[in-house]
């Protein structure tokens, strides 16, 4: 009798549901399914909260399917916690979902001669689409894009050259990691303070009530406002500051037709969270030039998308991202730049969410690009 081929997937699986017994339903007719879930202490590394489910909990449910040959409790940390169970069990083939694909999976299955499939999310027949983010809470609090101009809500760097920075509103349709530049941070606070959704109320006022609470009197490292507000804002936004931590104008558009626009050619390939020893201020280079810089690429993306110009608006975020990095040289590595690489041939233009040192690659493209995130843009008379 022919041996079956071993098959390896990871993940959480906390609150198990249908979406997680379809996956591996789909990942077990390619052979014996070993399952790795994520320990305790790395969830709540990664997550910012313990699993409702612990280990020993999600272990035994996994197991207690009959798709599965055996559950493993990850060793290691970070989201790429699982090596170690990689090398011991040695599977022929690693599948991950749309979600859980990275370049840097990709990689490592490449160099131990590992085949490499990734799943679509497709739920079973006649039932509904399930993820964890959806059981655990009905929250929809939206999360935040920092599409251009990023730092230029920090006096320290506005003082040099004013100048604006662009957000966007996105729709929670899956959890970002925490320090993973999505303003998971801000958000965090803002389901403190209003649990599952957004107030009625004046957005801007909103946004200020946030900034505040996540700021008390005190605070040495003041979080960007430009969170706050790219969170409770809707649409996509244009914050002007000139050496403060408010902006002095906002601007926004709503207009479905270039937010449609902007939706389709944006495109999210998972990093990983930073590490807890991340300092990219140990390293600064803030001058006026590099303010400028950064100011008028960030201009040039304003008007590329409101005038729907894909090329335009690539070079411009390219550019915006250059001038950050060249200000703050901590926010890439020699990996990071290595996976942002392997885009270039695809993409118009490319640059890191929030400060850099890990998150997720955003990218301007005309062309699909395969295993990516797609985001929805909240719009202005979303439900909050």
């Amino acid at each position: 009798m022919e041996n079956k081929k071993k098959v390896m997937v990871t993940g959480c699986f906390d609150l198990l549901h249908s979406g997680h017994v379809a996956f591996l339903k789909e990942a077990a007719e390619f052979g014996d399914l070993h399952v790795c879930i994520g320990n305790d202490e790395n969830v709540h590394q990664l997550k910012g909260r313990y699993p409702v489910n612990s280990q020993d909990e999600r272990r035994y449910m996994i197991e207690a399917l009959g798709c599965t040959t055996r559950c493993h409790v990850n060793k290691g940390y970070g989201i790429m916690d699982f090596i170690k169970e990689l090398d011991e069990i040695g599977p022929d083939i690693f599948i991950v979902n749309e979600d859980g694909a990275t370049a840097a999976k990709a990689e490592i299955c490449k160099e131990r001669n590992i085949e490499y499939k990734v799943l679509k999310r497709i739920p079973h027949e006649n039932l509904p689409a399930r993820s964890t983010t959806s059981l655990r809470t009905e929250c929809v609090i939206p999360f935040r894009i920092d599409i251009a101009g990023g730092w230029l809500d920090q006096p320290f760097v506005s003082a040099y050259h004013p100048g604006p920075v662009l957000t966007i509103s996105i729709e929670p349709t899956l959890e970002f990691n925490n320090r993973s530049g999505m303003a998971s941070s801000t958000r965090n606070k803002a389901i403190e303070l209003w649990r599952t959704s957004i107030p009625a109320g004046d957005s801007e006022k909103l946004a200020k009530i946030l900034f505040t609470y996540e700021n008390p009197p005190g605070t040495k490292e003041v979080a960007g406002s430009q969170d706050a507000l790219g969170i409770v804002l809707p649409g996509l936004n244009r914050l002007y500051y000139n050496n403060n931590y408010w902006p002095e104008q906002i601007e926004s558009v709503h207009d479905d037709e270039v937010l449609d626009w902007l939706e389709s050619h944006l495109y999210l390939v998972t990093l990983g969270p930073r590490t807890s020893d991340y300092a990219v201020l140990d390293n600064t280079n803030l001058s006026e030039a590099g303010a400028k810089a950064l100011a008028g690429a960030a201009d040039n993306c304003w008007e590329a998308i409101k005038n729907k110009d894909a090329k335009a608006f690539g070079e411009n975020f390219r550019k915006s991202f250059e001038a950050q990095i060249n200000l703050f040289p901590n926010m890439v590595d020699e990996a990071i730049l290595n996976q942002i690489d392997s885009y270039k041939d695809i993409a118009l233009g490319w640059k890191l969410s929030g400060a850099g040192g890990g998150g997720y690659i955003t990218l301007v493209s005309e062309k699909p690009i395969e295993n990516a995130i797609r985001i929805k843009i909240r719009r202005r008379d979303s439900s909050n």
